[in-house]
């Protein structure tokens, strides 16, 4: 879902393996930290992230949540391309690899619509990123 309340309410009250979150824990948008990934946490229940680029605007896109990106979330997606860039690290690869950060998700879903796409992403996902860029970047919101 693209909302975390409900998830969140289905993790809470039901036996559930899994869910899947979508775009709702990323770079630029972190709603389903406080209530679904604490519930899922706590209740022992895997979490997947898709929409990891929260519609394009964190892959080089122009949009975000299925909408031309305002300009504060343009100036937002800058700033954070900033400091990846100050740690020789992709806003790609960071943004793919972000949701891991937290332990109750264990799969990052993310769409390829080619075979390039595929390999560049692979490429991207095994890019070793610095410990100290979660900080730099959490500094960002």
């Amino acid at each position: 879902m693209n909302s975390p309340e409900i998830p969140a309410r289905f993790v809470r009250e039901t036996d559930l393996d899994v869910v899947l979150i979508a775009g709702r824990y990323t770079l630029l948008d972190q709603s389903a930290a406080d209530d679904l990934l604490t519930a899922a946490a706590d209740r022992g229940v895997a979490v997947i992230a898709g929409g990891v680029f929260n519609s394009g605007i964190l892959a080089g896109g122009s949009t975000y949540s299925y909408r031309p990106a305002s300009p504060e979330i343009v100036a937002r997606v800058e700033q954070l391309a900033k400091v990846c860039t100050s740690y020789d690290v992709s806003l790609r690869a960071a943004a793919m690899h972000f949701p891991t950060t937290h332990s109750a998700v264990t799969t990052v879903l993310i769409g390829c619509a080619t075979a390039a796409e595929v390999r560049e992403n692979v490429e991207l996902w095994r890019q070793p990123l610095p410990a100290e860029l979660w900080t730099a970047l959490d500094a960002c919101h």
